[in-house]
Protein backbone atom coordinates (compact mmCIF):
# COMPACT_ATOMS: atom_id res chain seq x y z
CA UNK A 1 0.00 0.00 0.00
CA UNK A 2 1.32 3.21 -1.03
CA UNK A 3 2.20 6.53 1.39
CA UNK A 4 -0.89 8.31 0.50
CA UNK A 5 -3.68 5.46 1.19
CA UNK A 6 -1.92 4.80 4.54
CA UNK A 7 -2.92 8.96 5.24
CA UNK A 8 -6.61 7.56 4.50
CA UNK A 9 -6.40 4.32 6.81
CA UNK A 10 -6.05 6.99 9.72
CA UNK A 11 -9.11 8.86 9.14
CA UNK A 12 -11.86 7.04 10.87
CA UNK A 13 -14.73 8.48 8.45
CA UNK A 14 -12.93 7.52 5.63
CA UNK A 15 -11.12 4.05 6.69
CA UNK A 16 -13.47 1.79 4.89
CA UNK A 17 -12.57 2.68 1.82
CA UNK A 18 -9.07 2.23 2.14
CA UNK A 19 -9.94 -1.38 0.71
CA UNK A 20 -11.79 -0.15 -2.57
CA UNK A 21 -8.99 2.63 -2.73
CA UNK A 22 -6.11 -0.32 -2.90
CA UNK A 23 -8.08 -2.17 -5.00
CA UNK A 24 -8.14 1.16 -7.51
CA UNK A 25 -4.60 1.62 -6.65
CA UNK A 26 -3.97 -1.35 -7.79
CA UNK A 27 -5.51 -1.15 -10.96
CA UNK A 28 -4.21 2.46 -11.98
CA UNK A 29 -0.66 1.35 -10.98
CA UNK A 30 0.49 4.54 -9.33
CA UNK A 31 -0.73 6.78 -11.95
CA UNK A 32 -2.07 10.24 -10.72
CA UNK A 33 -2.67 10.00 -6.99
CA UNK A 34 -4.32 13.50 -7.57
CA UNK A 35 -7.37 11.19 -9.28
CA UNK A 36 -7.33 8.26 -5.99
CA UNK A 37 -7.66 11.84 -3.29
CA UNK A 38 -10.60 12.71 -5.81
CA UNK A 39 -11.82 9.33 -5.85
CA UNK A 40 -12.01 8.66 -2.67
CA UNK A 41 -13.65 12.05 -1.50
CA UNK A 42 -16.25 11.47 -3.77
CA UNK A 43 -16.72 8.24 -2.09
CA UNK A 44 -16.80 9.69 1.47
CA UNK A 45 -19.31 12.21 0.08
CA UNK A 46 -21.51 9.33 -1.47
CA UNK A 47 -21.24 7.32 1.38
CA UNK A 48 -22.27 10.44 3.88
CA UNK A 49 -25.15 11.65 1.75
CA UNK A 50 -26.26 8.22 1.31
CA UNK A 51 -26.34 8.02 5.91
CA UNK A 52 -27.97 10.97 6.13
CA UNK A 53 -30.72 10.47 3.26
CA UNK A 54 -30.86 6.58 4.87
CA UNK A 55 -32.52 9.04 7.97
CA UNK A 56 -35.13 10.59 6.40
CA UNK A 57 -38.74 9.17 5.47
CA UNK A 58 -40.82 10.61 2.62
CA UNK A 59 -43.92 10.37 2.84
CA UNK A 60 -45.75 11.22 -0.85
CA UNK A 61 -48.30 10.04 -3.55
CA UNK A 62 -52.12 10.81 -2.97
CA UNK A 63 -51.60 13.00 -0.21
CA UNK A 64 -52.22 16.93 0.24
CA UNK A 65 -48.80 17.60 2.38
CA UNK A 66 -46.26 15.65 1.24
CA UNK A 67 -43.32 15.55 4.06
CA UNK A 68 -39.41 14.40 4.52
CA UNK A 69 -39.29 13.19 8.16
CA UNK A 70 -36.10 13.29 10.09
CA UNK A 71 -35.68 11.08 12.98
CA UNK A 72 -35.87 14.10 14.95
CA UNK A 73 -39.59 15.01 12.97
CA UNK A 74 -40.17 11.76 14.43
CA UNK A 75 -39.49 11.43 17.76
CA UNK A 76 -41.60 15.01 18.19
CA UNK A 77 -44.58 12.91 17.42
CA UNK A 78 -46.74 11.60 20.12
CA UNK A 79 -45.34 7.73 20.83
CA UNK A 80 -46.90 4.99 21.19
CA UNK A 81 -46.13 1.05 22.29
CA UNK A 82 -47.07 -2.18 21.11
CA UNK A 83 -45.71 -5.50 22.23
CA UNK A 84 -45.57 -8.35 19.84
CA UNK A 85 -44.09 -11.43 19.42
CA UNK A 86 -40.71 -11.33 16.30
CA UNK A 87 -39.13 -13.82 13.77
CA UNK A 88 -37.38 -15.17 16.95
CA UNK A 89 -40.30 -15.96 18.93
CA UNK A 90 -39.83 -13.92 21.68
CA UNK A 91 -42.06 -10.88 22.96
CA UNK A 92 -40.50 -7.75 22.19
CA UNK A 93 -41.37 -4.54 23.41
CA UNK A 94 -41.62 -1.69 20.39
CA UNK A 95 -41.95 1.95 20.54
CA UNK A 96 -42.54 4.55 18.17
CA UNK A 97 -45.41 6.34 16.32
CA UNK A 98 -48.45 5.15 15.39
CA UNK A 99 -48.51 5.30 10.78
CA UNK A 100 -51.70 6.71 11.23
CA UNK A 101 -50.52 9.81 12.83
CA UNK A 102 -48.23 10.45 10.15
CA UNK A 103 -50.01 9.75 7.54
CA UNK A 104 -52.76 12.33 9.21
CA UNK A 105 -49.98 15.16 9.35
CA UNK A 106 -49.66 14.43 5.24
CA UNK A 107 -53.45 14.46 4.64
CA UNK A 108 -54.18 11.25 3.47
CA UNK A 109 -58.05 10.62 3.53
CA UNK A 110 -58.63 8.15 6.77
CA UNK A 111 -61.89 8.44 9.56
CA UNK A 112 -65.02 9.52 8.23
CA UNK A 113 -63.57 10.33 4.78
CA UNK A 114 -62.35 6.62 3.80
CA UNK A 115 -65.33 5.49 1.99
CA UNK A 116 -66.42 5.17 -1.89
CA UNK A 117 -63.29 5.36 -3.99
CA UNK A 118 -61.13 6.21 -1.33
CA UNK A 119 -61.62 2.42 -0.12
CA UNK A 120 -59.23 1.18 -3.08
CA UNK A 121 -56.49 3.68 -1.39
CA UNK A 122 -53.22 2.14 -0.19
CA UNK A 123 -49.65 2.91 1.48
CA UNK A 124 -46.96 1.56 0.10
CA UNK A 125 -43.73 1.02 2.53
CA UNK A 126 -40.41 0.85 1.35
CA UNK A 127 -37.11 -0.09 2.57
CA UNK A 128 -33.66 1.21 1.91
CA UNK A 129 -32.63 -2.00 0.35
CA UNK A 130 -35.68 -2.30 -2.32
CA UNK A 131 -38.39 -4.67 0.04
CA UNK A 132 -41.76 -2.62 -0.24
CA UNK A 133 -44.58 -3.99 1.41
CA UNK A 134 -48.50 -2.91 1.18
CA UNK A 135 -51.70 -2.01 3.79
CA UNK A 136 -54.90 -0.83 2.51
CA UNK A 137 -55.81 2.29 4.47
CA UNK A 138 -58.69 0.46 5.87
CA UNK A 139 -56.43 -2.32 8.16
CA UNK A 140 -54.53 0.79 9.59
CA UNK A 141 -57.21 3.06 10.25
CA UNK A 142 -59.06 2.80 13.62
CA UNK A 143 -62.48 3.29 12.34
CA UNK A 144 -61.68 -0.07 10.61
CA UNK A 145 -59.54 -2.21 12.94
CA UNK A 146 -58.21 -1.86 17.14
CA UNK A 147 -54.59 -3.17 15.89
CA UNK A 148 -51.70 0.08 15.32
CA UNK A 149 -49.52 -0.34 13.05
CA UNK A 150 -46.18 1.39 14.13
CA UNK A 151 -43.22 2.77 13.07
CA UNK A 152 -40.69 1.75 15.78
CA UNK A 153 -37.51 3.78 16.35
CA UNK A 154 -36.85 0.92 19.48
CA UNK A 155 -37.07 -2.10 20.64
CA UNK A 156 -36.84 -3.20 24.37
CA UNK A 157 -36.19 0.47 25.17
CA UNK A 158 -32.70 0.26 22.98
CA UNK A 159 -32.82 1.58 19.56
CA UNK A 160 -33.24 -0.63 16.49
CA UNK A 161 -29.78 -2.67 15.63
CA UNK A 162 -27.87 -1.64 12.77
CA UNK A 163 -29.45 -3.50 9.85
CA UNK A 164 -33.19 -3.59 11.45
CA UNK A 165 -33.28 0.75 11.70
CA UNK A 166 -33.50 3.62 12.21
CA UNK A 167 -36.71 2.85 11.75
CA UNK A 168 -38.92 -0.45 11.63
CA UNK A 169 -42.84 -0.93 10.37
CA UNK A 170 -44.35 -3.59 13.22
CA UNK A 171 -47.58 -5.46 12.50
CA UNK A 172 -48.92 -6.45 15.96
CA UNK A 173 -51.17 -9.59 15.98
CA UNK A 174 -50.09 -10.79 11.53
CA UNK A 175 -48.67 -14.68 12.10
CA UNK A 176 -45.84 -13.76 9.76
CA UNK A 177 -43.70 -10.71 10.25
CA UNK A 178 -43.10 -10.37 6.27
CA UNK A 179 -44.53 -6.95 6.22
CA UNK A 180 -42.23 -5.96 9.26
CA UNK A 181 -40.19 -4.10 7.01
CA UNK A 182 -37.03 -2.44 8.03
CA UNK A 183 -34.59 0.64 7.32
CA UNK A 184 -37.96 2.60 6.02
CA UNK A 185 -36.76 5.04 3.63
CA UNK A 186 -41.02 6.21 2.41
CA UNK A 187 -44.22 5.55 2.40
CA UNK A 188 -46.64 6.43 -0.62
CA UNK A 189 -50.40 6.86 -0.94
CA UNK A 190 -51.66 5.47 -4.22
CA UNK A 191 -55.14 4.53 -5.83
CA UNK A 192 -55.40 1.01 -7.02
CA UNK A 193 -56.12 0.89 -10.65
CA UNK A 194 -57.49 -2.32 -13.00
Amino acid sequence: MNNELVMFKKLPAVGMLTGITAALAVQIKKTDTTMLYKFAAYLFITAFTTSAFAQTISVDGEVTHPLKLSAADIDRMPQTEVTATDRDGKLHHYSGVAVTTILQQAGVTLGVQLRGENMSKYLLVKSGDGYEVLFSLAELDSAFTNRVVILAGKVDGQPLPDGKGPFRIIVPGEKKPARWIWEVTAMTIRFAKE
